[in-house]
């Protein structure tokens, strides 16, 4: 029987793509992507592949110069810590993770809180705000700038960059955009390069320092390069995940009247609607693994040296594992989402996401008055057409009433 068929890049997905992959999912587990390339909807399958180690991140250098062209972007990819397999995976994971342990991120629910609040209050004068602009977009930045050590002048020009960057991860950049990511790389490469090599001559308490005298178990640093690319992606993956976390989160709130009373009458409910906020619409609808051996799905062999697209959103609305799962529940329990993916490339940013998150839509709800629609939310048009890597908003205007 023939497969149905489903493209990255078919821009009428950017706004709704829920109802395709519905269908998906009623076909079966498993579709056809491009050349070379399945993807997989349902939720058992997806949660299993995550975790099997028949599949890989390492991606030969000529599917990612078939992806992004090539340029500095593709070494970056080859060297960050998502792109790599055990055992360097799991030696860059463990330095990586000294340097920003999460008993750290667990502290900083205080100081993003008052962020947050300067923000809104900056913003909320003027009748209304934008949840995209004056929020889900410069909290984050500000949150991995502060902790990363960039000095205030710099950030706006790190940020616009670091989006350039984003562009990287496509499954398949257009001829158009693909300059820009490696200008982007390029760029940040030796800004970090610079601010790497001053920190080791000067330490101080922030995130890139600790990154530069880091050791492993046998007393060896991160290489130049390794100890460079591995900041970038941490800061793009630092204000990725939550930026998206925030603004679709904002969206539910907005679009489900009774939900946002519920959670402002009980804030026990705080981290059980972060949970949902993640399943309802996923920062990020895809991830992408290469099959080091054959693997068999829905009764199929993907042989080895194919690409698999796992969609995490299709599989967090899989009706086999969610009760009524096309119904924002705020309380929802169990909510095993697959948001942030899983295994051994389980989510960097998932702590500070959450720790985030909260901090937010606490503050958000701190203020008096309902969150309402004060025009209609703009989609954005990324550069391969679907959810990924991008923000899908550009714009959720918001206004308070009584």
């Amino acid at each position: 029987m023939e497969l149905p068929r489903f493209s990255l890049d078919d821009a009428a997905l950017l706004r709704d793509p829920y109802p395709a992959y519905r269908g998906l999912r009623a076909a079966g587990p498993l579709c056809r992507g491009g050349p070379a390339q399945w993807v997989v909807t349902r939720y058992d399958e997806v949660a299993r592949l995550l975790k099997d180690r028949r599949l890989g991140r390492a991606f030969p250098v000529e599917f990612q110069e078939m992806s992004v062209g090539a340029g500095p972007a593709v070494d970056f990819l080859r060297r960050i810590v998502i792109d790599r397999d055990p055992p360097d995976h799991t030696r860059l994971r463990r330095l990586l993770t000294k340097a920003l342990p999460p008993t750290t991120v667990r502290t900083l629910d205080g100081p993003i809180g008052d962020l947050v609040d300067e923000l809104l209050t900056a913003a909320e004068e003027r009748g209304s705000f934008d949840a995209v602009t004056d929020l889900a977009q410069p909290l984050p930045v500000l949150v991995m700038s502060t902790l990363l050590g960039i000095p205030h002048g710099d950030r706006a020009e790190v940020m616009r960059r670091s989006l350039d960057v984003a562009k990287a991860f496509a499954v398949f950049l257009p001829e158009s955009e693909r300059a820009a990511a490696h200008e982007g790389v390029r760029w940040l490469r030796e800004y970090l390069r610079d601010l790497l090599r001053s920190r080791l001559a000067a330490p101080g308490d922030d995130l890139l320092s600790a990154i530069a005298l880091s050791r492993d178990d046998e007393h060896r640093p991160l290489t130049e390069e390794e100890a460079v690319d591995n900041a970038l992606f941490l800061y793009y993956a630092g204000f990725e995940t939550t930026t998206n976390l925030i603004a679709t989160g904002c969206h539910a709130l907005l679009q489900h009247p009774a939900e946002q009373r519920r959670l402002r009458a009980d804030r026990t409910l705080m981290p059980t609607a972060i949970e949902e906020f993640l399943r309802w619409d996923a920062p990020i609808h895809t991830t992408t693994r290469l099959t080091l051996e054959p693997v068999e799905v829905g009764g199929r062999t993907i042989r080895a040296n194919r690409v698999v697209v796992l969609l995490l959103a299709s599989a967090n609305f899989d009706e086999r594992q969610f009760p009524d799962p096309e119904r924002l529940d705020l309380a929802r329990r169990p909510n095993a989402h697959l948001s942030f993916g899983g295994g051994v490339h389980h989510c960097l940013g998932a702590m500070l996401a959450r720790v985030e998150g909260a901090a937010v839509f606490g503050r958000l709800l701190d203020r008096p008055g309902h969150l309402e629609p004060a025009g209609e939310a703009e989609w954005r048009p990324s550069a391969a057409g679907f959810r990924f890597p991008y923000c899908a908003f550009r714009s959720i205007p918001v206004a308070r009433t009584d």
